[in-house]
This record gives structure tokens, sequence and C-alpha cells, in this order.
């Protein structure tokens, strides 16, 4: 009888599976995740747990927190900062959200034409990103908010409309590489479509580094909208964050934690966020994973 070894067989991970192993072994990531989870789960459950209301004068103005039974104070009108900070989590990510939707789409738009196309339809959509890139972006979003209007759709669609060229770049940046591949190729060789091409073909494969710039876009119109409230260029009957910084901005000398409180709340979730983004492009970019 002839002996015949067996070699274990080695199954082989999901590029899926192998950006999550990454990901979860890179500590600052996982606990910028931890992080805001906890805050989006707050601002989700938070009204429901700590039922204050945000508008309602409940005590009176400037209580230091901890002071009366209210663990953050109160504001200006002696309403409870805590009630705030719980309400306006729920504005603060959905403006994040929305104004990175906004960013993504219309970036990924102009830069997948711009990287697909080429030539002169290129050049036009890159000196058109240019316009947009050399302009100074908070005077623009707040001219944009001047014009129609402080409410919170419009400060959303003026954050996106501020923000999208570096999308676009990375955006054609990829599609330029990838268009040139093999199986982009083959597939033009086939008879597939131009826009089959782009959003079935290319797109899937240039959506790591998308992906890791729009984590990193809720971050920032975040820390935009703070911004424009703190210029008072913010809707007064919708709480956030940075309204709250803005109601308060003329009393940061007296009573510094009406201001310190939201923006420490800021902070927290855009560091949280940075972190998040950190880590997807560790995890994403296959020539770490492949150390």
């Amino acid at each position: 009888m002839t002996d015949q070894t067996t070699e274990p067989t080695v199954k082989a991970q999901s590029p899926l599976s192998e950006a999550w192993d990454m990901f979860r072994r890179n500590h600052a990531a996982m606990a910028g995740l931890v992080v805001l989870c906890c805050i989006v789960l707050g601002a989700i459950f938070g009204p429901y747990l700590y039922p204050g209301k945000p508008f309602e004068m409940a005590w009176a103005p400037f209580s230091p927190p901890g002071a009366d039974g209210f663990l953050l104070g109160t504001d200006y009108l002696g309403r409870d900062l805590l009630a705030q900070i719980i309400h306006g989590a729920r504005v603060t990510l959905i403006i994040g959200l929305s104004a990175a939707i906004v960013t993504v789409v219309i970036g990924v738009t102009i830069g997948a034409m711009a990287g697909f196309y080429g030539g002169i339809v290129e050049e036009a959509l890159m000196r058109f990103t240019e316009f947009f890139q050399v302009l100074p972006t908070l005077l623009f979003s707040m001219v944009i908010v001047a014009l129609f209007g402080a409410s919170l759709p419009m400060i959303t669609l003026a954050i996106g409309l501020v923000s999208w060229t570096a999308v676009a770049r990375i955006t054609r940046a990829e599609f330029l590489r990838i268009r040139e591949l093999e199986y982009v190729m083959a597939s033009r060789a086939s008879g597939a479509s131009g826009r089959k091409l782009m959003f079935r073909v290319i797109l899937p494969n240039a959506l790591p580094p998308i992906i890791v710039q729009s984590a990193l876009m809720v971050g920032s119109a975040i820390l935009f909208e703070a911004g424009l409230s703190f210029l008072g260029l913010t809707d007064p009957n919708v709480i956030s964050w940075g309204q709250i910084i803005g109601s308060n901005r003329q009393y940061i000398l007296e009573s510094s934690f009406t201001v310190t409180i939201p923006g420490l709340a800021i902070f927290i979730t855009v560091l949280a966020i940075s972190l998040v983004g950190d880590g997807l492009n560790d995890a994403l970019n296959p020539r770490l994973r492949q150390r």
C-alpha cells in the first residue's frame, strides 16, 4: 500500500471577508465604529428614552451642568440642553448623510462621464470642476442659503453643491485606470453599451475609494452645517447641534458650556467618522490586504 498524504485545503476568503478582517484588526477604526453606532442608536432611540422637549423653556437660563436636575444645564432661554443634544443628533446625522449623498451623486456622475468619454467631454467637465474647486466653499454656500432660504433641504443642497469636486476627481481617476483593463475591453468588444460599461462594469470596481471619500464627506458636511449655523444661516425651527451653537454664540464667554457641549458632540462624531473612513481606506486597499 502506498501512503497518500492529504494536504489540508485552505478555503479562500472573499474580498469582502478579507476587507472586514483587516478593518476588524484596526483598533482605532473599530473604536470609531463603536462610538458612531452608539451615536446613531442615541439619535434613533434617545428621544424616546429622554422625552424632554428641546424647544420648551424648562428652567432658568444658563443653569450650569448638573444644577437643578439638568445634566447638561440650560441654554440662554432656559431650555434643556440634554434634550436639545439628543433631538439634534438625528437632524445633524441626517444633514451629514443627505449632503454626502448629494455630493456623491454629482461627483460620481461628472467624474464617470469625464473618465469614460475623455476628449472634449473630459476637458469641459474638468474645467467645470476646477471652477467649483477654486470657489470659496463657505462663502458660496452662504450665498445659496441667503438667496433661497435657510431651510433644512436648502442647507443640505448647498453643502452638496460646494463639496462634490473631490469625489469627481477620484471617480475620474479610477475610470481612466479601469477603462483600459482587459475585462472592460472584452465587454466593449462584446457589444456592451456605454451606459452598461460605465455603471455595471467600471463603476462597481471603482467603488472602494469612492466609498471611503463618501464616509469622510459625512463628517465634512456636519462641520459645514455647524459653520453655517454659527453664522446664523440655519433654520431656527429645527434643532441640530450646529443650531445650538449658532443660537448661543453670543454668550460664548458668559456661559461657554452652551457652545462647548454641542461642539464636543460634533467633534466626537466627526472623529469617529474619520476613524471609520481611515479604516475603510486600509481595508478596501488590495495592496494593504496582501501584506
